[in-house]
């Protein structure tokens, strides 16, 4: 498959936007699927399962961890959609102006030809931050198609970054992700990435981010 990395034009706004919202979009499934085989809320959902069959019948016993579940796959869908809302309506909403406007910012987009048409399977982008004294840029918005995982695309869009921060003279590039995205702190680290800090601190209520347990990771690599 032929690659190419480019920088976003006004032209792919559309796609864009999709491609981000899906792809952030599909941790849903996975946050909730992971909370639920949690040892710990295995036990709460077989405790509420004996609980209901205690005071009430079979019927009760299957709603109270129906209800349980249902309770936590909520919280999962309000934790990554409210994310998306949020970054629809701030600095998705105006690429060119918020990732496209100074020197030490960018936002690639890569594309490749699949079924006879060119498509766009891949974003990144990075912002230059002062910290301290040191100048470092944070990548965003890494999202890959479904299309092309496993591909090595996700690695050649970090390394893009890197390099870009290289030539911009940062001393570093830092990142955060999630504990639910594994398979992007796995890639991280193999590129040199290290955990800096956990943290629980998002947009969402503290109580979304208690019940889908859910970390925020802060990651970097030096320069």
């Amino acid at each position: 498959m032929s690659l190419l990395i480019r920088r976003y034009q006004p032209k792919d706004k559309d796609v864009v936007l999709t491609l981000f919202s899906d792809g952030i979009r599909e941790h849903i499934h996975p946050c909730f699927q992971n909370a639920m085989t949690s040892p710990l809320y295995i036990f709460i959902s077989l405790t509420l399962c004996v609980v209901g069959y205690l005071v009430g019948s079979l019927f009760v016993a299957v709603l109270f961890p129906a209800a349980w579940a249902t309770l936590i796959y909520y919280c999962s869908y309000k934790l990554f959609d409210d994310y998306v809302q949020e970054r629809l309506r701030t600095d998705m909403q105006d690429i060119i102006g918020n990732y496209l406007s100074r020197p030490g910012d960018c936002f690639w987009v890569a594309e490749a030809e699949q079924d006879g048409k060119t498509q766009i399977l891949g974003i990144v982008a990075v912002m230059a931050k002062q910290s301290g004294k040191e100048k470092v840029g944070e990548l965003f918005r890494m999202i890959i198609s479904p299309k092309c995982r496993r591909m090595g695309l996700g690695k050649k869009m970090t390394q893009t970054v890197i390099d870009f921060c290289k030539d911009q003279g940062f001393s570093k590039v830092v990142l955060e992700t999630s504990s639910t995205q594994m398979a992007a702190v796995a890639l991280y680290k193999k590129l040199g990435f290290k955990l800096k800090l956990t943290h629980k601190d998002t947009q969402a209520g503290p109580w979304i981010i208690l019940l889908t347990r859910v970390t925020i990771l802060k990651m970097e690599k030096n320069l």
